[in-house]
Parts: C-alpha cells; structure tokens; sequence
C-alpha cells in the first residue's frame, strides 16, 4: 500500500530495515509518515489500511479511547476507531435507548456487542439479548430444512460471528444453553419483560411500525436498548413502511434517547467498502436529481396544455335513437 501511495519513491524492506530511495523531499515526508504509523501501532497494538490511509492523507488520527472494551480470543483489542464509533460508546455510558444508524460497515453491530460482552464481564447486568428480523434480502429462500432452530439460525448468524470473535466458542454455547446469552428472531420478544439486560436490535430498518414499536416497549428495569440499522439497505415490500424510519422520527428527541448517525468515514472493512458506499450515494442522488426533472417536465407540460384550453367542450351524440 505505501509503495503505492508513493510510486516516485524505491521503497524496499528486509527484515526490520526499511532503505527509501528518489526525490529528497518525498523522502523525508515518508519517513515522516512511517513514525507517525510506527508510533501508531505502539498506542494500539494494531493498524488497519485505513489508518495508514489517514496518516499518509493527513488526517486527524482515530480517536483514541481511554479504555479496550474487550479482547477478542485472538487477542485483538476491541474499541472505537472513529470518532462517531466513540460517540457510540459514550452514549451507552449517558443514555438508556440508543439508536446506531449508518453504512455497511461502521462497526454499529460489532461495537455494541462488544459494549454488551464487557457490561456481561463487569456484572453491570446478568445478561444479553441479541436479536433481528427475520427478513430476506432480496430473496425467496422458501421452507428452509431442520427444527426452529435450523430454520432460523442462517438470519442470526451475523450475531453469533461477532459473539464468536469475543467469547471462546465452548464458553458462548454454555452461555447459550444458559439463556445468560440469548439471540432470537424479533417475533419471539412479544409479551416479554426484558430487564438486568443489554438489548440489541439489529438490522431495525427491517422492522414494521407495529414490531419495531413492540420491541421497545419490552424495555424493563436495568436494562440499556441499542438498535442499529441502515436506510440505504430496507428488504421490507415496496409499499411497507420502514419502523426504524417512523421511530427515529417519533423519538428522537426524548429524554434518554440518543440517535448517532455514522458515515462512509466510519467504515471499518477493506477500503473498497467505503467506495462502493460512496459509489451508491452518488448514483442514488443522481437518479434523485433525474426524477425530480422528470417530474418538473411533466408537470410544465400538464400546465401548459392547461393554459391552452379555450374552456369548450365538444360532446359526440352517440345515441342512435335521438333524432
């Protein structure tokens, strides 16, 4: 990636060594990067492309949190590496009900887990709640094989992947088997009191009014929500309202409920993921803008045929028997 971002530049390593070699100026701005990314992964035992990216570009570098929220089983700390993701994690500290909207991406779901496995480890509840829609993105898969379980599992899997990366498997399936962890389609939280818990709603945008609305009323004593979820990726039918929609606009401004919005910027995945987001956004308001001129056009046109009508009105006598 550095080799690439300076192709003027000879850039060779072996071993430790690193020998920098053509124009004097880009020599001396790339040693200069390279201990900005040495120091880097000195505070944070890790870096990602897109750290590199920003220190190359000039950017401000990831905000640093005060505290790891959890190691993953590989031994990768797990914290926020953007500055909306920290604002994430200081409104879970400062509010009950967070919403998380934003890209692909943006760490929403993986942060809030990771918020809800440190709140399990430190005893601020007895347990976690995971749950989502069980909504087809764009597909048909019919009657899926196997019990309840089976038949359900494939929706949740993105939960079990992130629980997964922070809980050695034989200690999460004997927190399963326990109910201390518990990951369930959203049709299954109805008539439920959900207290002493970390609640995450995942991929909301998929929610109905009327599920989205039962899902947050089941909110019990001790108990903090997060719901995440992305506009730009609704799987609901064309004609059906988004709950995630109505309840961003309904609650908002309730004392309690903090809303963070992330951007491309916040994007965590391989780099070409904030390209394609950013891609999409163009095309979209692209399309947007050529809509609304369409519409402008046909609007003129019905206006103008509007001002030419002389007010008479023709009427064929169509009856045979009028004489």
């Amino acid at each position: 990636m550095i080799r690439s971002l300076y192709p003027t530049l000879k850039v060779t390593a072996r071993d430790n060594i690193i020998r920098i070699s053509g124009n004097h100026e880009d020599v001396i701005k790339l040693k200069d990067d390279l201990m900005l990314i040495q120091n880097h992964i000195l505070k944070h035992h890790f870096i990602a492309d897109e750290d590199i990216l920003n220190v190359i570009k000039g950017k401000k570098e990831t905000v640093e949190v005060e505290k790891v929220l959890v190691y993953s089983i590989s031994g990768k700390p797990i914290k926020g590496r953007s500055q909306n993701q920290q604002r994430l994690i200081d409104a879970f500290y400062t509010h009950d009900m967070i919403f998380a909207v934003g890209p692909a991406g943006t760490g929403k779901t993986y942060i809030s887990i990771a918020l809800a496995v440190k709140a399990l480890k430190e005893k601020a509840v007895k347990k976690i709640i995971l749950s989502r829609p069980a909504v087809e993105a764009g597909e048909r898969l019919g009657f899926l094989p196997g019990d309840m379980k089976d038949k359900i599992d494939p929706y949740l899997q993105p939960l079990y992947d992130a629980l997964e990366d922070m809980i050695p498997t034989a200690k999460l399936r004997d927190m399963i088997e326990k109910h201390i962890v518990q990951i369930a389609p959203l049709a299954f939280m109805r008539g439920r009191t959900l207290s002493d818990a970390i609640v995450i709603l995942d991929e909301a945008q998929n929610t109905t009014p009327q599920q989205i609305r039962m899902f947050l009323t089941r909110m019990g004593w001790n108990t903090k929500m997060i719901i995440t979820g992305d506009m730009t990726q609704i799987d609901l039918p064309q004609k059906q309202k988004s709950g995630l929609r109505e309840a961003l606009q309904i609650l908002k401004k309730l004392e309690g409920v903090c809303v963070i919005n992330l951007a491309p910027k916040d994007i965590v995945r391989h780099k070409l993921v904030t390209q394609i987001v950013n891609a999409y956004d163009a095309f979209d308001k692209q399309w947007e803008t050529e809509q609304g001129v369409q519409k402008q056009r046909i609007a003129n046109t019905d206006s103008s045929t509007s001002d030419n009508d002389d007010g008479y009105t023709i009427f064929e006598n169509t009856d045979n028997d009028f004489n």
